[in-house]
């Protein structure tokens, strides 16, 4: 017997068919949807101000000396994290409006908790007066990182 191209085996009820494909359909729309906000550059939320620029300062940052400043937060076994810097740095050697902030995550804690940080790579972009402008969580796709960058620093590429 077949139902929607799944062939059913002796025993096996078409209801549990069913429930298969459906499962199947639900698991695929879901990776679908994470796949495509993976790294994706986000507005900055209403309830992320000052609160997070009290924390950024704690870590050291100083967005007044660049037109754009990416903070990253990353850890030591993150592959993803390891080329976003790779990334960022090479975009820090050719534009000099860029600054460029790394943070282990492991080393602070409380500052992931304050910020909520849930996944690493995660990046802030803060423009010359601390002012969020994006935030992405995982690797950011090169072009789009580029592009935003390009837009607040003032390159062409």
């Amino acid at each position: 017997m077949h139902l929607c191209g799944i062939r059913l085996r002796a025993g096996m009820s078409g209801v549990g068919a069913v429930v298969v494909a459906v499962a199947l359909a639900v698991a695929g729309g879901a990776a679908w949807w994470l796949r495509t906000r993976d790294g994706a550059v986000r507005s900055p939320g209403s309830e992320e101000g000052g609160q997070m620029q009290a924390v950024l300062r704690r870590l050291g940052v100083r967005p007044a000396e660049a037109d754009l400043t990416v903070v990253q937060f990353s850890t030591a076994f993150c592959g993803p994290c390891r080329a976003t810097r790779a990334r960022l740095q090479h975009l820090q050697s050719t534009r000099p409006g860029l600054a460029y902030v790394h943070v282990d995550a492991e080393s602070h804690l409380d500052e992931v908790r304050e910020l909520d940080v849930r996944r690493t790579p995660t990046l802030f972009y803060l423009d010359r007066d601390g002012e969020l402008v994006g935030r992405s969580s995982g690797a950011p796709r090169p072009e789009e990182l580029t592009a935003l960058v390009d837009a607040h620093t003032g390159a062409r590429s």
